[in-house]
């Protein structure tokens, strides 16, 4: 039986347990294409899934973002990580089914699609599901609108890159946060109008910045910025939440919602219209992905243990 190589977890654990592996080839079938990929991008949910939260069948392949070459055309794709099923919700790819740290993948012909403009394979890896994630919470949760302020925690995640992308391609103004100066400075070489560091004064700078508050706050990180969150967001604002990686059980503070009138809003991946939103954006050149660093498909500890200690700044890229 032909075999390819892929990195695999047979038990729950830290990066000890992703084995580069020969593994049988994946199989195409109705309504499906194979992908020979050339590069794999690293998400949270990688990280989250290879510890059992959730904890899923196994051996599984890891790894939601990927791109390379559609085998029965030759053409250079990009693959969207969320499959729509009939009832409407959404399957990851990595998560409910084998993902893309791997040499061969079968995926729906419906999640192909042509890798935007001059984008290299590595780039291609690194927009889908953070960039549909953010567009999610930007616009179709937010209701994002020109002109508007958005705060965006930890610029060195990739949904916040991502989100400082969209949110400058579609005419907002950005204040960015990070522990880290050097973060920071980065940021603002992307675009950003604003940064400061999450350890400082983020609720005084906010007033003093915007006179008045932010309208969107992207918030991922949870109990240790939730707080702020609430404080700086402006009278109607919107705070979007889509993890927490300080953990989901902040103090409630009900009485700043009901007093700016806040709408809390949860969102989660995106839908084929939100991908091909955030695809347009990109394929126009009016929004691109941050690479962090592309390592060798061999290095996928290397790789996890970098993510999880949030030293990366944009998307971290496995090259095939």
């Amino acid at each position: 039986m032909p075999r390819v190589k892929a990195v695999r977890i047979h038990e729950d654990g830290g990066p000890e347990v992703l084995v580069l592996e020969d593994v049988p080839d994946p199989v195409a079938g109705p309504g499906a294409v194979l992908v020979r990929l050339h590069a794999s991008g690293l998400n949270h949910l990688d990280v989250w899934t290879r510890k059992g939260l959730p904890s899923v069948p196994k051996p599984r392949i890891l790894g939601a973002d990927g791109a390379g070459i559609r085998v029965d055309t030759g053409e250079r794709v990009v693959i969207n990580p969320g499959i729509e099923a009939a009832n409407g919700t959404i399957h990851v790819i990595g998560e409910h089914g084998d993902g893309t740290n791997a040499e061969l993948i079968a995926v729906p012909a419906t999640n192909v699609y042509p890798i935007p403009g001059d984008l290299t394979f590595e780039e291609a890896a690194a927009f889908p599901l953070v960039f549909e994630t953010a567009y999610r919470m930007l616009v179709t949760r937010a209701g994002l609108r020109e002109g508007e302020w958005v705060l965006l925690w930890g610029i060195g995640s990739g949904v916040s890159t991502a989100g400082l992308a969209i949110a400058r391609a579609l005419g907002a103004r950005t204040i960015v946060t990070s522990t880290s100066d050097a973060k920071l400075a980065r940021a603002a070489e992307l675009g950003a109008d604003f940064a400061v560091r999450t350890d400082g004064d983020v609720k005084a700078f906010v007033k003093e910045t915007t006179g008045r508050g932010v309208d969107i706050v992207i918030d991922h990180v949870g109990e240790a910025t939730w707080r702020t969150s609430l404080d700086v967001a402006a009278p109607g604002g919107r705070i979007v939440v889509c993890g927490a990686t300080s953990g989901p059980n902040p103090p409630a503070a009900l009485h700043r919602i009901w007093w700016k009138q806040l709408s809390i809003l949860g969102s989660t991946m995106g839908t084929k219209n939100d991908f091909e939103a955030a695809y347009e954006l990109v394929a126009s050149g009016r929004a691109r992905p941050v690479v962090d660093e592309v390592l060798p498909l061999a290095e996928i500890r290397a790789a996890h243990e970098r993510l999880e200690a949030g030293e990366q700044l944009g998307k971290i890229v496995l090259s095939i």
